[in-house]
C-alpha cells in the first residue's frame, strides 16, 4: 500500500510527522527564529489523512507507479497559455532561432503518414488572435448562444505553427497542441 492508503474499515495508525513550530521559544533561545521539533500526531480524526473520501481535482496522491495532480480545464488552459507565450517570447528574442528550437526539443524532422517520406521543418509562423466572445450550444435550439466580451475582457493570444513539408505532404503543428502532449 502507498504511504497514506489504508485497508477499508481500518483506522489510520498514529503517524510520525515532522513539523516546524515556534512554541514561543524564539524568545527563550534569545534569537528571532524557531526550531523544528518532531511530534507524533494521531490523524485518525483528520479527514485529510484517513482517506475514506474520494480525491478531488488538484489532490496529489501516490500510486505504486506514479504521482500525479489533477487540474481543472480552466487552470490547464491558463497554464498552456502561459507556456505558449513564454515559448514564443523566447523564440522571438533568440539570436539563433535554430539553436532555440533544438534546445526546446522541437523536432526538425517527423515521420510521414503511412510510410511516406519524412517531413522537414521549413517555417515557423506566428499568428495573433483576439477572442472577442464565446458561442456555445443552446438547450433546445439549433442556434448558438453568443456572448460578446466587454472590451476589457478581449485579450491578445499569440500562437505558433511549425510547418513541415516533404515532396508528398505538408503538415502544420500547432505549438499549443505540441505543448499539450507534454513537450
Amino acid at each position: 500500500m502507498a504511504p497514506h492508503d489504508h485497508a477499508p474499515g481500518d483506522a489510520p495508525a498514529q503517524q510520525q510527522h515532522h513539523h516546524h513550530h515556534d512554541h514561543g521559544r524564539a524568545r527563550v533561545h534569545g534569537h528571532g527564529h524557531s526550531h523544528s521539533h518532531n511530534h507524533s500526531h494521531n490523524h485518525s480524526q483528520d479527514r485529510h489523512h484517513g482517506h475514506s473520501h474520494p480525491h478531488g481535482p488538484g489532490h496529489n496522491h501516490s500510486h505504486p507507479d506514479h504521482l500525479h495532480s489533477h487540474m481543472d480545464e480552466a487552470d490547464e488552459a491558463a497554464e498552456l497559455q502561459v507556456l505558449t507565450a513564454q515559448f514564443i517570447d523566447g523564440f522571438v528574442k533568440a539570436e539563433d532561432k535554430m539553436a532555440y528550437l533544438r534546445l526546446t526539443g522541437v523536432p526538425l524532422e517527423m515521420d510521414g503518414e503511412g510510410g511516406k517520406p519524412s517531413l522537414k521543418l521549413v517555417d515557423v509562423q506566428l499568428k495573433t488572435e483576439w477572442q472577442v466572445g464565446t458561442a456555445s450550444p443552446s438547450f433546445g435550439s439549433k442556434e448558438l448562444s453568443y456572448l460578446p466580451f466587454p472590451g476589457e475582457m478581449v485579450k491578445e493570444r499569440v500562437n505558433m505553427f511549425l510547418v513541415y513539408v516533404s515532396l508528398e505532404e505538408r503538415r502544420e503543428m500547432d505549438l499549443r497542441g505540441w505543448l499539450r502532449l507534454g513537450h
